[in-house]
């Protein structure tokens, strides 16, 4: 029988959660305005920009750290008094509240030292490793980019020209998540933005497009999957949850999963490119730089040293320096693309290898945090999680992905080297 209590003192205090953060916007929080751009520019892209924590300060979060400090604490400890110290569901709000902590001292130290300290402690480091002995995410970026390198001239991987605007990318993104939202009470809509870094960023139901990018046909499909199928999917989903309303949100250990599982997909529904991977792994290779005492100008000089325009450069070092100074440490969020990537690929080989498929699809219950997994499993079971009504094509039908995974189980035993070595007369 559904205890009832239980299940409405849970949704009470998952409320409370997503209420507190809702103020919180990181990525607004630490960007650079367009004056920084401008300025940087006008100095013949010679001179450090001037942001330090004045320029911050001058820029208010929009909420009274302290206070939101305290709201979180207060929240974890009801959680404890109404559900004990090692209920599963409690034990995952408990952490929420430990890291939306820690999220608001981190945007409150923008511009200090301590500002890269935090974001290592809530997204990694280039230095992280999986394994003891094993090599850093730092070594994954140079052993992809001397793979990539390989390949960079081949005639057999044209590059498209980007000739769609962004309005025509507004009208073709929303032809094609039309067709896989489908429920008219969770609609999905795109639209135009000026006020973004990236070329698209995902919202909680809409797309925004930045209105001055270019983008190509494969553009266009990486965005539906990326953004679309994964993101909004998952905040569909953790919409829908009708107790553990938390589900919804992404703090920090979340964005890992998000972005692993969104770079999975990109890759298994042949939507990725080796270009897209190249930028990826510029990524960390940068955030490492920095984490190693480089500064701005460096990174910008990295940048364009791989073949970036100008402008191009610009922005990659402003992902790596936004909300710290340009000599004080990296913003490391952006590791979070590789890091998701190998941790979310080794739990689905893992899930096959055990038999255990029905595991897969809880990726998409909502922003998931991979460690959560087995406890939501249970959490469906007690009736205060419901499984993902929408899942992306490739994890739709685990047929094909569990056919693939089979074969990885083998591959991954296999010596690359002694496969070179075999192989040398017909390469």
């Amino acid at each position: 029988m559904v205890n009832h209590t239980y299940q409405e003192t849970v949704r009470r205090l998952s409320d409370r959660i997503v209420e507190a953060q809702r103020p919180i916007r990181i990525l607004d929080a630490v960007k650079w305005d367009d004056t920084v751009r401008q300025s940087f520019f006008a100095a013949k892209c010679s001179a450090l920009p001037r942001v330090d924590r004045a320029y911050y300060q001058s820029r208010p979060i929009g909420f009274d750290p302290l206070e939101y400090r305290r709201q979180f604490q207060e929240i974890g400890r009801e959680v404890v008094r109404r559900l004990g110290q090692f209920n599963p569901v409690g034990a995952i709000m408990q952490r929420m509240c430990s890291e939306y902590e820690t999220v608001v001292r981190m945007l409150e130290l923008r511009g200090s030292p301590e500002f890269s300290r935090l974001s290592q402690a809530l997204y990694g480091s280039a230095h992280d490793v999986f394994h003891a002995g094993d090599p850093t995410l730092a070594d994954l970026g140079f052993m992809m980019t001397d793979t990539l390198s390989n390949i960079d001239d081949s005639p057999y991987l044209p590059d498209e020209e980007r000739t769609i605007n962004g309005e025509r990318a507004v009208r073709l993104l929303q032809e094609r998540l039309d067709q896989v939202f489908v429920d008219p009470e969770h609609r999905v809509r795109v639209i135009l933005s000026d006020g973004i870094i990236a070329d698209a960023a995902a919202g909680s139901n809409y797309l925004k497009v930045r209105k001055a990018a270019r983008f190509n046909e494969r553009d266009i499909r990486l965005l539906e999957v990326h953004e679309g199928w994964v993101h909004l999917g998952t905040t569909l989903n953790g919409l829908r949850q009708p107790v553990c309303t938390f589900l919804s949100k992404a703090p920090p250990s979340a964005t890992i999963t998000q972005e692993g599982l969104s770079i999975l997909t990109e890759i298994l529904s042949f939507a990725s490119t080796p270009r897209r991977l190249r930028r990826l792994t510029f990524r960390i290779r940068a955030i490492d730089m920095a984490e190693n005492g480089a500064n701005f100008l460096e990174v910008f000089t990295f940048f364009q040293n791989q073949g970036l325009n100008r402008l191009e450069s610009y922005h990659g070092a402003v992902r790596v320096f936004r909300g710290s100074t340009p000599s004080d440490g990296p913003f490391t969020k952006d590791i979070s693309y590789h890091k998701g990537f190998i941790l979310t690929y080794n739990f689905i080989v893992l899930a096959v290898r055990k038999g255990r498929l029905e595991l897969i699809p809880l990726l998409f219950c909502g922003k998931t945090n991979l460690e959560d997994i087995r406890t939501l499993g249970q959490l469906i079971d007690e009736g205060l999680v419901e499984v993902p009504r929408f899942l992306p094509p490739p994890f739709a039908d685990l047929n094909g992905l569990t056919a693939w995974m089979c074969y990885s189980n083998f591959l991954s035993r296999l010596s690359l080297e002694r496969i070179e070595a075999d192989y040398a007369n017909l390469l």
